[in-house]
């Protein structure tokens, strides 16, 4: 196969596929980039404190976020989706990853390091309220990226990220509620939350934040999509426009990384401790919940591209969402508004070496006979699965769980 024909990935049956050989040398060395690329914003931030205001005046981190999502929703198959929301069994398992699991995680990662209920853990209520202002922002953004880094399915990523949106809209303000206000004084930590009656966030605050950060690159990617089949057709739009608009993903991520360290180089040098110190429960919370769902997706029996998916949008967080709200509710100066604006900056180093560990599954484990809610174009080769009808058609899962450890045969009635 040519680089036209197909996108390089274990499954494609290609022989330089998983070489890293075979990978551009903008792949081969992401890691060596990001690293880099963190470097130089942290490094830019503190001799230049000036770049601060032309990033924030021209809203450069939001550009960039917005233009690393581009890629990969302009890759999704939109006539897929339907399959993706008949896939009841997923939806609920991203549901209880994103709206129970996850919530309940955070809000523990917080009470242990923040609350001082642990001796040698001093209560820092700034850091306590921040930690949670990010655990109840869902999915959102970056998932994207690391899901197509590891060769996830774009689409189940989109749905998932869709679904779970309109859930945030909705829900946001309450689960804030319950885990900042509600819950604290019910467990004794009425000092983490002294002095403050209620948080005023609005459904239309956080309508607006998902609506610019996800909508835009979904209408971008979405009319991509519609205006190259129909003028080129599916082949073309496939094997000539999606690689060529490919790298701007990576190439957004480095420079939204670069932005997004620069703003805060001033704090990271100034305040290294702190920064560290807020690292360790995000770093837990982040590889618990990528390995927890990642589990949960292939105990149902979903393949590679639908599990990788469901683990990288449980284990991400709507960053701007939760800096947005800090800001609003306590100022951009603020421990709380510092706690969030750190979170992205741990994500970036943590979800890239997750992507690494998710490849390493891909090869590692046998995934023969995983096929629920596979869709077209997912079937591996190597498993006989079947490849549906063109518009979308899923393969019925087999059920784990069967005698010898691996998905029965027999096809789900469930789904």
């Amino acid at each position: 196969m040519s680089e036209l024909e197909h996108e390089h990935g274990p499954d494609c049956g290609c022989p330089d596929c998983g070489n890293p050989r075979s990978m551009d040398f903008l792949d081969k060395y992401l890691t060596v980039w990001i690293f880099l690329a963190m470097a130089a914003g942290v490094g830019l931030g503190y001799v230049s404190p000036g770049v601060v205001e032309p990033i924030q005046q021209y809203h450069l981190v939001e550009i960039g976020l917005i233009l690393m999502m581009y890629p990969p929703l302009a890759k999704v198959n939109y006539r897929q989706l339907p399959t993706v929301f008949r896939q009841w069994r997923v939806l609920s398992l991203s549901l209880i990853q994103n709206w129970l699991i996850g919530p309940t995680l955070m809000f523990a990662l917080a009470v242990i390091f923040f609350s001082g209920i642990v001796p040698w853990f001093p209560a820092r209520p700034e850091y306590f309220l921040g930690l949670i202002f990010i655990g109840m922002a869902r999915c959102i953004a970056m998932v994207l990226v690391w899901n197509d880094l590891a060769e996830g399915s774009s689409e189940y990523a989109a749905g998932l990220v869709a679904f779970n949106s309109v859930f945030q809209i909705l829900t946001y303000g309450v689960y804030i509620w319950f885990f900042a206000l509600f819950l604290p004084p019910i467990l004794g930590l009425d000092a983490m939350v002294a002095g403050i009656a209620a948080f005023d966030i609005t459904v239309e605050q956080v309508f607006w934040a998902i609506a610019i950060f996800l909508g835009i690159p979904f209408a971008g990617g979405i009319l991509t999509r519609v205006g190259g089949v129909r003028a080129k057709g599916e082949a073309w739009y496939a094997e000539q426009l999606i690689p060529k608009i490919s790298p701007v993903t990576l190439l957004a991520l480095l420079f939204t990384v670069i932005v997004m360290f620069a703003t805060q180089g001033d704090n990271i040098i100034a305040q290294p401790t702190d920064v560290l110190w807020l690292a360790v429960p995000l770093t837990i919370y982040f590889v618990v919940m990528f390995l927890v769902s990642f589990a949960m997706g292939r105990g149902i029996g979903a393949d590679y591209s639908t599990t990788t998916a469901i683990g990288f949008t449980a284990a991400s967080n709507n960053f701007e969402l939760a800096i947005a709200v800090a800001v609003a509710v306590f100022g951009v100066g603020s421990g709380v508004a510092f706690a969030t604006v750190i979170g992205p900056l741990i994500e970036v180093p943590v979800l890239l070496a997750l992507v690494n560990v998710a490849i390493y599954f891909q090869q590692k484990f046998d995934w023969t006979g995983y096929e629920t809610g596979q869709l077209v174009g997912t079937a591996p080769a190597a498993s006989g699965g079947s490849v549906g009808d063109p518009d979308g058609a899923e393969t019925d899962g087999p059920e784990p769980g069967s005698p010898d450890g691996k998905p029965s045969t027999e096809p789900s009635v469930d789904d």
